[in-house]
Parts: structure tokens; sequence; C-alpha cells
């Protein structure tokens, strides 16, 4: 892969240390464990234990996702530029829109040789048609472009919309972008089981609590549908986002709470204990997606899923087979179909056993883990001799 004797040193440069744990802590052992010397690059605040604990190097990094003070930006931003010069790595591996743009700049300064920019779906910005949206849209776009069009950079995204958009409005190279379907589950760690057969159903939302993630139209749905007498359970599992200016407030939280429509189970560490107690999961959201983790882990789990007809969401799901789209922001229609799948508890099992079909095939950890190391390969091999600062 590199200098004979030599370890390639590869940085991911992610903005959370806890979204690293859950989506991308996995390729990084992988990654270790073919060869690479992996360091991760990350604000740390509850999982930086985890990560060490795996054999990984973590390296702090002053981060906030929405903070807007010019002077700290750009002291994060000389300090990755920094941190790239004295590492000196031979790949780095940049998660999301914003440490993509930082790290491309850092890795623009310091020569870094070779780039991979994972964009997990392009957001708000792409997906709306809001005046904000489409003012922002050329900026973002011309920036984008100069991050993926450098050489020896690859751009990995999750879904076919994103994918046709970066490539027709020639954002990134077509011959530099890669499509790997999300960031994989295992299926094994998920039972393929018939849902609990007690009344009333769970229909569960299992997210961060957003507002682009579709809970409000989640709990106006609920109402509709609790007003008629139908016999189901409704609740939220995941926490608010304070880091987000979209999330949902302590202030809405209680109020839903109080509603007493749709019950609130707080951040749930089981995954798979809490998808297996659901008849359907829901994820109505709004924005920009790549995949969804917790839809391919609902379909790991064999459940039948309701979702937008959006870029991400639509991936994981195709109406008659493993679930239902709605039309985004459209409570009545996400009630009309929460009714139908309740009404036909038969029907959402054979639609999860499709979902878990779908899974095996195309979603696996072990095939986004190949893939993702075959890119990093494919960048290494084409590196020239030397540091990786020329």
């Amino acid at each position: 892969m590199s200098e004979a004797g030599k370890r390639p040193k590869l940085i991911y440069l992610v903005s959370e240390d806890w979204y690293f744990v859950s989506h991308r802590l996995s390729l990084a052992v992988a990654a270790k464990e073919a060869g690479y010397d992996v360091v991760v690059a990350a604000r740390v605040r509850e999982a930086g234990a985890e990560i060490r604990n795996a054999g990984l190097r973590l390296i702090p990094i002053d981060f906030e996702r929405s903070r807007l003070s010019p002077l700290a930006e750009l002291k994060t931003l000389a300090s990755l530029i920094a941190l790239y010069r004295r590492e000196a790595p031979d790949l780095v591996h940049h998660i999301a829109i914003k440490p993509v743009v930082y790290g491309s700049i850092a890795a623009r300064a310091t020569r870094t040789r070779g780039v991979v920019n994972a964009l997990m779906g392009l957001g708000f910005v792409f997906s709306s048609n809001s005046r904000k949206a489409l003012t922002l849209k050329p900026f973002v776009s011309v920036l984008l472009r100069r991050c993926l069009s450098r050489p020896r950079t690859r751009t990995i995204v999750q879904n076919r919309d994103d994918y046709a958009l970066l490539r027709d409005l020639h954002i990134a190279p077509a011959d530099t972008l890669r499509l790997i379907p999300g960031s994989g589950v295992d299926p094994d760690l998920y039972q393929a089981n018939p849902s609990p057969q007690e009344v009333p159903p769970l229909v569960l939302l299992p997210s961060r609590l957003l507002k682009a993630k579709g809970v409000l139209e989640f709990v106006e749905a609920a109402q509709r549908l609790k007003s008629t007498g139908l016999a189901a359970r409704f609740a939220l599992a995941g926490e608010p986002d304070p880091s987000n200016p979209d999330s949902i407030s302590k202030q809405e939280l209680l109020a839903i709470q109080n509603g007493g429509a749709v019950e609130y189970l707080g951040w749930q560490r089981d995954i798979p204990k809490l998808l297996a107690e659901a008849t359907v999961v829901c994820l109505p959201s709004y924005y920009g997606e790549g995949i969804p983790k917790v839809l391919i882990e609902a379909a790991a789990s064999a459940r039948a899923i309701i979702t937008t007809d959006m870029p991400g969401c639509r991936e994981i799901v195709t109406p008659g087979v493993n679930g239902w789209l709605v039309p985004p922001r459209d409570a009545a229609a996400l009630a009309e179909a929460i009714r139908e799948a309740i009404a036909n508890p038969a029907r959402c099992f054979e639609y999860g056993l499709r979902g878990r079909e779908m899974v095996e095939a195309s979603f696996s950890l072990q095939r986004i883990l190949r893939s993702t190391l075959e890119v990093y390969d494919e960048l290494a091999s084409t590196l020239p001799p030397g540091s990786a600062q020329a």
C-alpha cells in the first residue's frame, strides 16, 4: 500500500465522537486490521473511551457543528492544518459536510496526498425548495466543488440521488464518485422474529429528536389516530441534539409528553432489543439523508418501515415490498400509512422479511467495510513516494 516497511497513516476527521462510534468505529478497526495506522480526530465528549478501547489513537479537536463565530472557526481550521502537518497522513477520511470542507482546506494547505470525502446526505440545502435553501445552494455547490475536485480525491455518497446530483451539477468528477449504501449493520445482531402479539402494537420513531426527522409530523399523526380510537402505542426513542439548531427543544418535548398521544422512551443503547418490541418503525424525515442507519437496522430486524419519499429514505424502502413511502411533511398521509400497517400485521411481517433480505444482499456491514477499504487501497496505490507533505 505504500513504501516498504511503512504503514500508511489514515486520519478520520469527524465532528462528534458518538457519531464516529455509532457509524464508523467498525470501519476504523477494519482499516487497522488491514494494515493502516489509524488516527481519529473528533470532538470528544462521552465516547472517547470507547474509541481508545478499540485500540485507536484519538486526538481531540474543537469542532462545533452549529458555531457561528468566525474567529473560533478560524482557530479550528488552523488547528486542523497544524494537525495534518504534524501527523503527515497518507490518507484522510472526512465524514459529513463540515469536516469535508474544513478537512479539504487543511489537506490542500499541507499537501496531504490522498483524500476521501464522505457525504452522509446532502442535507437541507439540496433537498429543500425554500428560499433560504435556494439562496445557499449556488454558494454551497461552489464550495463543495472546490473540495471534491482536487487530485487524488474520492467522494463517497450513500444513495443514488446524491450520486446523480453531484455528477450532473459537476460538483464532483464522475470518475471520483463512489456509491456505498450506508454505514452497514451486522444482520446477525438483529433477530428476524415476528413482532410481539401483545395489544396494543408499538409504532416507533427511533432517532435524534430533530424537527427535520419528522418528529412533529409523527406526533400529529399519532394524535389523529388516537382521536379515532386506534389501538396502538406511539413512542419516540432518542434525545434532542442541542448542537443542532433544528433540535426539538425541552419545552416542545415536555409538551409532547404532556399531550398523551406519544410516549417518550429517551435514549436507548440496545437498539436490537428496542426494534424487536416494535411492530412498525417510522422515520418521516424531510431533509437529505444519506441512508438512515436506523432504517437499515429496522429492516435487519424484519420490521415494516414507514418513511418519506426523500433521498436516502427511499433507498431502503420499496413500496409494496418492505414498507410505505409517504410525502414529506404530510401528517395525514403518515397517519393513513400507519393505520394500514396496524390493520395488516401479516403484511407487516412479510414486509419485514423482505427488508431483512435487502439488508443481507446490499446493506450488510461486511459489504460496506469491503467497499470502503477498496477506496482506501485504490488511493494508496496511486500515492507518489515520499512523505505526506511535498
